[in-house]
């Protein structure tokens, strides 16, 4: 009777062990939904401030997981700035003075257009499973939706965020919830997502609201008006000649 107890609480064991994944596959699991060769969307941030709020719209272009290309359309004020990423190096052109300006050291941690976004937030990589490690914490109900709770650890000091906490849809393999963190364990960014939308085989949240826990006012939400992946986009597109085309 006593083995037959101990079988089955040991066949309990793997069960439950069986349906616990391994967390740095969610993690690919993730970037398999986010990563395309190419990518083209037109977007809204909508800038919350304590008093007022703003828009500022804008085209981008990606290419592959480091490359991307942004051009600010509205409002008239900020219409023909440019911003072009290459690697791991990202300039900014500014129409009213017609000069590239590269953006490094602590410039990066300034705000891109007043938002919630600092230009280190563009500079992270897109592949989550090359730049962290990741443990499995336990399951949550994030409205509504099943999750895997998630806790990644950077893999090496050049990441801008040390810590992050996600809560991952376990169906649609998308964090619906990331909250950010230093190495001190200061809580920096939280992001939600919502209007999740399946295009081909990937989900895609056409709503995030990014939230700057350091700095007053209500976020900025980060709509996306359309988007198309693997597309083919010219190849001068991202190139420094393009900012001041």
């Amino acid at each position: 009777m006593k083995k037959i107890l101990i079988l089955g609480l040991l066949a309990l064991v793997m069960g439950l062990h069986a349906q616990r994944p391994d967390p740095q596959q969610i993690l690919r699991a993730i970037d398999r939904n986010v990563l395309s060769g190419t990518s083209r969307s037109t977007t809204r941030m909508v800038i919350s401030g304590r008093r007022s709020s703003r828009t500022v719209t804008s085209i981008n272009y990606s290419r592959g997981s480091s490359d991307a290309f942004t051009e600010y359309t509205a409002p008239p004020r900020d219409r023909g700035t440019k911003m072009l990423k290459l690697g791991s190096n990202l300039w900014i052109f500014d129409p009213n003075t017609r000069r590239t300006v590269q953006i490094s050291g602590n410039m990066l941690r300034q705000s891109v257009m007043g938002s919630d976004l600092s230009y280190e937030d563009f500079m992270e990589e897109s592949s989550l499973s090359s730049q962290y490690n990741a443990s499995l914490e336990g399951e949550v109900t994030y409205e509504g939706r099943a999750c895997w709770d998630l806790l990644l650890t950077a893999k090496n000091s050049r990441v801008a965020y040390h810590t992050k906490r996600f809560y991952v849809d376990k169906q649609r393999s998308i964090p619906l919830q990331e909250k950010w963190y230093a190495r001190s364990g200061r809580l920096l960014k939280t992001i939600s997502a919502s209007d999740l939308r399946q295009i081909g085989s990937r989900w895609v949240p056409f709503r995030v609201l990014f939230k700057d826990e350091l700095k007053q006012g209500r976020g900025t939400e980060y709509i996306v008006e359309s988007i198309e992946f693997d597309i083919r986009i010219p190849d001068s597109i991202f190139t420094r000649s393009q900012l001041s085309n």
